[in-house]
C-alpha cells in the first residue's frame, strides 16, 4: 500500500487503527512500568533473609492451609480491607503479598499502597511460582 493512501485507508478503517494504537499504547505502558511493585520468588526470598519482609497471604484458610510460605500471614482477600489496620505494626518493614497466582494479591498491594503503606510488592506468579522455584512451604499456623 503506497503512503499516499494511508489517509483514505484510516478513514476507511478507523475502528482498526484506532484498536491498533489502543494495543500499542497498553504495550508501551507496560514496558515502561516494567515489574515495578512486584518480586520474583527468590527476591522476595532475599528481602524475608536481609530485611524482614513479611509476607500476607491472601488466599482463603483452606487453601493457606494445604501449604504457605513459611511466617506468612493469612488474611484472606474476601475482608482484607478490613483486616488492613492489624498490619500498621508491620509499615516500616517491606511487605510481600501473596495469592495463589499472582492476581489477587495485585488488588491487595493497591489497597495497602492507599492506606500508606510504602514498600509492598506483589509475589509476581503467586504460590504456584514459589512451589515452581522449590522454595519451602509450610503447613504450620504460626
Amino acid at each position: 500500500m503506497p503512503l499516499q493512501n494511508l489517509p483514505e485507508f484510516i478513514v476507511n478503517h478507523w475502528l482498526l487503527v484506532l484498536a491498533l494504537i489502543t494495543t500499542l499504547g497498553l504495550l508501551a505502558y507496560q514496558l515502561f512500568r516494567g515489574n515495578k511493585g512486584s518480586v520474583d520468588p527468590l527476591g522476595a526470598t532475599d528481602l524475608i533473609n536481609r530485611r524482614e519482609a513479611v509476607v500476607i497471604d491472601v488466599r482463603p484458610l483452606a487453601d493457606f492451609a494445604q501449604g504457605h510460605i513459611i511466617n506468612a500471614i493469612n488474611i484472606p482477600m474476601n475482608g482484607f480491607k478490613n483486616q488492613i489496620a492489624t498490619l500498621h505494626k508491620h509499615k516500616g518493614k517491606p511487605i510481600v503479598i501473596a495469592c495463589r497466582s499472582g492476581s489477587q494479591s495485585a488488588m491487595a498491594c493497591q489497597q495497602l499502597r492507599k492506606e500508606g503503606f510504602e514498600e509492598v510488592l506483589n509475589l509476581r506468579g503467586g504460590i504456584m511460582a514459589w512451589q515452581s522455584a522449590n522454595l519451602p512451604v509450610t503447613r504450620k499456623k504460626r
